[in-house]
């Protein structure tokens, strides 16, 4: 099985950006820990353009895809039609818990179009949705 994983903007920054909130670890060093944990492939893709990321969403011909769409998540109307419009199935990650951040991150425009949701676990929120599908086998 092979799965994509997209990350948004400024989810680049991991490891220097905000560690109080995000953490120490660069998605790149928990990426490779991931792959050799894992039986399956793992794609990945990370842009600060909305543009990008729809077109890999677009692009996509994995079993699953997990999303961090960052920033857009609460506001691009166009990724969030995007997942409505493709057939691979979506799960939405983020690493802090939305709910207790600022008013305006409480409300995910594409929660309501993806599989499922994931938040508030650190990067091991990537493994729970990778393991999510993988029970689904």
């Amino acid at each position: 099985m092979n799965f994509l994983i997209v990350n948004g903007p400024n989810l680049n920054l991991l490891g220097t950006r905000e560690p109080q909130i995000y953490g120490n670890q660069t998605f790149l060093d928990y990426l490779e820990v991931l792959r050799t944990t894992q039986d399956c492939v793992i794609d990945y893709v990370q842009s600060n353009v909305e543009g990008e990321i729809i077109n890999a969403l677009q692009a996509s011909q994995h079993n699953g895809i997990i999303l961090n769409a960052g920033g857009y998540t609460h506001t691009s109307v166009a990724i969030r039609d995007c997942i409505a419009a493709i057939s691979v199935p979506v799960v939405e990650v983020h690493i802090s818990n939305l709910a207790q951040r600022e008013a305006f991150r409480h409300d995910s425009l594409i929660t309501a179009v993806c599989t499922g949701s994931i938040m508030g676990f650190g990067l091991e929120g990537y493994q729970l949705a990778l393991q999510s599908f993988l029970n689904k086998r």
